[in-house]
């Protein structure tokens, strides 16, 4: 009788502890549609990671998905009755309550007997309070998870959510930041080290905890070989592995910091920081790894040959020499871009210096240093160039060097460059901007929008809104091709006054020679860049007609209408402007610039896509049987006329071949495109284009002044397009740009537009439209009466209002 009341007052007050902490516990049926954090990976568009996003660096994996071995392993060490059990091991509490009484008054830590599904309602439900209560709580939840959830879905709550280490959530994290790998390619000593760390992660560091680790991974092979999951020759082979933990590679296969932010950027404004944090997005971007990287360097070593033009400001440090070398060297070389590193003088001599980089021995050559003269005084003078290295190094000085083939523009044509030659650098004080795309389908194929992320992460290809000076100009041409104007159309180039209004000085825009051509047809204004010829077409078009195409190609929505705008007054940004330029190239479509090609949510669905054409036939049932290739509908809206755009692009062709951007004749590609300077020099563009390629470069300080004495457009900007353009289009075909049905072309003189021979060495191919001929060779006095002549007379125009200065 007594064993009998005895019996129900242990059921009693087990059932009483059930209902007193059992009635105010969490909801855990919401674990039935929990959806843990999951990481967001941003790729490439040839599939290479470039970044991570997450609050917990988790990959959610189904168990299906992973390595039985896997499985195996973080059952042996975790919880081998982990199938027989519901939800409480009574076998392994019992244990561990007779352990932890003969441990009373020894010191040790007790031992738990947590199930997988305990570990699950503590990690998702309850606090890590060390608590009977808690224990007794979580023993409570583990019985009702057991009833509510399947053991497969609680073990995959628990192999995707773990914490181990690394900042790693779950075992497909883990196998990339401590193996690199995913999970299927693990072996059997990698996979045992991953179900040794649940327990106490940093208690088994890989590297700081090394021998404790080994011990761990080599316990958790003989629980696997004890229960069964293993022979006892994969024990010992697998234990005689070291650790072998490597550092994660993914991300280093594009290097596009600005791309990258400008992406995590659009995704929080589309769908907000909780889904980019922990949605497990994948997003698939428009980047070309190749093209960044060639895009990236043109920037970087423009931006230096700029700067070193400007003068030598000094070394970065010296030397404490109470502190250790390397780390002084190391801390600076990591805080500059790829191929830059920081150098201690040991030894200057007149014609070199004795350098210690990378933990050996170089050289600087004079040649590669003769450039180290200070910058322009006060009263713009700058010193003589110096004739011993000694004028402007001291030994202990730390200083940036390069190798020679990341300074082109130091290197002569008889320099040898010996096997230790660096060249002196520097860390521009300029900053610009680079971005490339395709114009047929606006899909941002490079951009770079600093000299280095890791100092400014201000994007001046997005962000930065700057005049682009003489860059703007082919879209007043444009706009005038489009009212029936040809290329050969004559424009007076003669000084403009315009009254400002009372009190006000006229407004008197010039050239940026500062002289005056007379009568020159529309191609010449283009290709010289005369800002008085600009001037009189926009006043012959009408300032609504460029505020209308500034509008239209997205350059700028809301353009003043002043008259200095149609030289280029009017703020825009890099990406814009190379987006309108693209809208030229491919024949006057509308594209819409995108950084990102799809998104896909967790499960694979895809729910955002850029191009959204949409093609019933591009889907087939049945065996191919050699249809016709489906024709994709064209939705684009046509901004311009093709045949007015193919106009203005011979014309920017022009450019390259007899204007202001001269420099690119050399590199024997087919290219056009236009210069842009602002005045005092502050802003520095070009933009241009191959028939499938369009780049845009801006170079300037962030907070504007001159860029230097003569650097324009010309001499800041074209050589990185030069740079880049050179190495992107080297294996490409060379076509010629894409001319539209309808249009004519006549052998004209390059300057004067009328029709000549084609052995005339002045002859280019002019475009007409159908109803437009040459000028005739007889016409030597240019007058109003001439139809294809424009001036206007100063009463005319004297009520525009200016309120900005002249840009060039």
């Amino acid at each position: 009788m007594f064993l009998l009341l005895c019996l129900i007052a242990g059921i009693g007050g087990i059932l009483w502890v059930f209902w007193s902490f059992g009635r105010d516990l969490p909801d855990y049926a919401k674990l039935a549609n929990y959806e843990p954090p999951v990481v967001t990976r941003i790729h490439a568009g040839d599939g290479a990671l470039l970044a991570e996003y997450a609050t917990e660096k988790r990959l959610f994996m189904p168990t299906k998905a992973m390595p039985p071995k896997l499985i195996a392993a973080f059952l042996s060490a975790e919880d081998k009755s982990y199938y027989q059990h519901f939800g409480v091991d009574l076998k392994a509490l019992s244990r561990a309550v007779i352990t932890n009484i003969a441990n009373i008054g020894s010191g040790r830590r007790p031992i738990g007997a947590s199930t997988i599904t305990q570990q699950v309602a503590k990690n998702f439900l309850l606090t890590n309070e060390v608590s009977i209560e808690r224990k007794i709580k979580e023993a409570i939840l583990a019985i009702r998870i057991e009833h509510a959830l399947d053991k497969e879905d609680i073990l995959a709550l628990y192999l995707n959510d773990i914490y181990l280490g690394l900042s790693s959530y779950g075992v497909a994290a883990a196998a990339l930041n401590y193996f690199d790998k995913p999970l299927d390619q693990l072996e059997l000593h990698e996979i045992a080290y991953l179900a040794a760390l649940p327990k106490a992660p940093n208690n088994y560091h890989p590297v700081r905890r090394t021998a404790a680790a080994i011990a761990r991974r080599n316990w958790v092979l003989q629980q696997m070989f004890l229960n069964g999951y293993i022979t006892e020759d994969e024990k010992v082979f697998a234990q005689s592995f070291d650790l072998g933990v490597r550092t994660q590679t993914g991300s280093d296969l594009a290097d596009a910091p600005y791309f990258t932010e400008e992406v995590r950027r659009e995704l929080v404004s589309l769908y907000g920081s909780d889904t980019l944090y922990g949605g497990g997005l994948s997003v698939r971007t428009t980047l070309v790894p190749k093209l960044q990287v060639m895009a990236r360097e043109a920037l970087i070593s423009g931006l230096e040959a700029l700067d070193r033009r400007q003068g030598w400001r000094g070394p970065v440090a010296q030397i404490d020499r109470e502190a250790n070398i390397n780390e002084q060297l190391s801390k600076i070389t990591k805080s500059l871009p790829a191929g830059r590193f920081a150098a201690l003088i040991l030894q200057v001599k007149p014609k070199e210096a004795v350098i210690y980089v990378n933990g050996t021995k170089g050289i600087i050559p004079f040649t590669l240093a003769s450039w180290a003269y200070p910058p322009r005084d006060d009263l713009g003078i700058r010193p003589a160039p110096i004739k011993s290295l000694k004028q402007a190094l001291t030994i202990g000085d730390i200083i940036i060097v390069q190798k020679p083939e990341n300074a082109q523009d130091l290197v002569s044509e008889d320099y040898q460059a010996g096997p230790l030659d660096w060249a002196l650098g520097q860390r521009p004080l300029v900053e610009g901007a680079i971005v490339v795309m395709d114009p047929h389908t606006g899909r941002l194929l490079a951009m770079s929008g600093g000299y280095n992320f890791s100092d400014s992460e201000f994007n001046r290809a997005t962000q930065a809104n700057r005049q682009p000076g003489s860059a703007f100009k082919p879209f007043i041409y444009l706009a005038a091709l489009d009212k029936g104007y040809s290329p050969t159309t004559q424009i007076l180039d003669a000084p403009l006054a315009i009254d400002q209004g009372p009190g006000l000085p006229k407004w008197k825009p010039s050239n940026y020679t500062k002289q005056f051509y007379g009568p020159s047809i529309m191609r010449v204004g283009i290709e010289k860049s005369r800002n008085l010829m600009t001037a009189r077409l926009a006043m012959a078009i009408g300032m609504p007609t460029v505020q209308d195409y500034a509008k239209r190609f997205n350059i700028n929505s809301d353009l003043p209408a002043y008259l200095s705008m149609a030289l280029g007054a009017g703020e825009t940004t890099l990406l814009r402007i190379t987006a309108a330029y693209g809208q030229l190239v491919n024949g006057g479509l509308k594209v819409t610039p995108t950084l990102i090609d799809r998104v896909q949510d967790r499960y694979g669905k895809t729910i955002m896509r850029h191009d959204n054409r949409k093609c019933e036939r591009c889907f087939v049932n049945s065996e191919w049987l050699n249809q016709a290739v489906p024709i994709l509908p064209e939705e684009r809206e046509q901004l311009t006329d093709p045949a007015s755009a193919y106009q203005i692009i011979t014309m920017l062709e022009g450019v390259i071949k007899r204007g202001t951007g001269r420099r690119l004749q050399q590199t024997g590609l087919v290219l056009a495109g236009k210069t842009g300077t602002t005045n005092d020099n502050t802003n520095a563009w070009f933009i241009g284009f191959s028939p499938d390629l369009v780049a845009g470069v801006f170079v300037g300080y962030d907070n504007p002044r001159p860029l230097g004495k003569s650097e324009t457009g010309s001499s800041a900007a074209v050589p990185i397009f030069q740079s880049f353009m050179t190495k992107a289009l080297a294996d490409a075909p060379q076509i010629p740009f894409r001319r539209p049905d309808g249009v004519n072309l006549y052998p004209v003189h390059a300057e004067k537009g009328y029709q000549v021979k084609l052995s005339d060495p002045n002859v280019v191919m002019e475009v007409f439209k159908p109803g437009q001929s040459p000028l005739s060779a007889t016409l030597t006095q240019f007058n109003s009466a001439n139809s294809d002549f424009i001036d206007l007379p100063q009463d005319k125009i004297s009520d525009q209002t200016i309120k900005t200065p002249d840009l060039y």
